[in-house]
């Protein structure tokens, strides 16, 4: 089933999941959902500390594993690309981890997208072994992982 806009309307589930209506882009909806939250980064990070803001990327990823999941039944199918709330709560962990210049948040969104498209272990395993809300959440937060990890290569010998 190809999610429409009158489903992202029809329960707040849907409209978190499928990203305030990015994950309806025709093509590449985690990348639409990716840059979406790369958008929202300032506001949701600037008025509060690195504590609350964590503590709220949590309280997201959870209403994320119970959105998704809902969503994933309404469209049949559990990993839906449409769904990319697990883009961009990953997304916005990345940059709170990424310095605080316009390149670096780029080399890091495209690091996380790299990650999340390759799947390298145990990012595959995740996406195989967990199914539902929590399976669509937990590979994004491996690739992000991976993304962080690699961030911090690059800014140790570029930065």
């Amino acid at each position: 089933m190809r999610p429409t806009v009158r489903l992202l309307f029809s329960h707040p589930a849907h409209f978190i999941s499928l990203g305030f209506g990015s994950g309806l882009a025709p093509k590449a909806p985690g990348t639409f959902g990716t840059l979406l939250a790369w958008l929202l980064y300032p506001l949701l990070r600037t008025p509060v500390s690195e504590f609350v803001f964590l503590a709220l990327l949590a309280s997201l990823f959870v209403a994320g594993i119970i959105a998704a999941d809902r969503t994933g039944r309404a469209l049949g199918e559990p990993d839906h690309g449409a769904i990319v709330w697990d883009e961009m709560v990953a997304t916005w962990l990345v940059l709170l981890f990424a310095p605080k210049t316009l390149l670096w948040q780029a080399v890091a969104v495209a690091l996380f997208r790299f990650f999340d498209i390759v799947k390298p272990p145990p990012v595959r395993w995740a996406d195989r072994s967990f199914k539902g809300g929590f399976g669509v959440m937990l590979d994004d937060l491996f690739a992000a992982g991976y993304t962080v990890l690699a961030l911090a290569v690059l800014v140790h010998f570029f930065g």
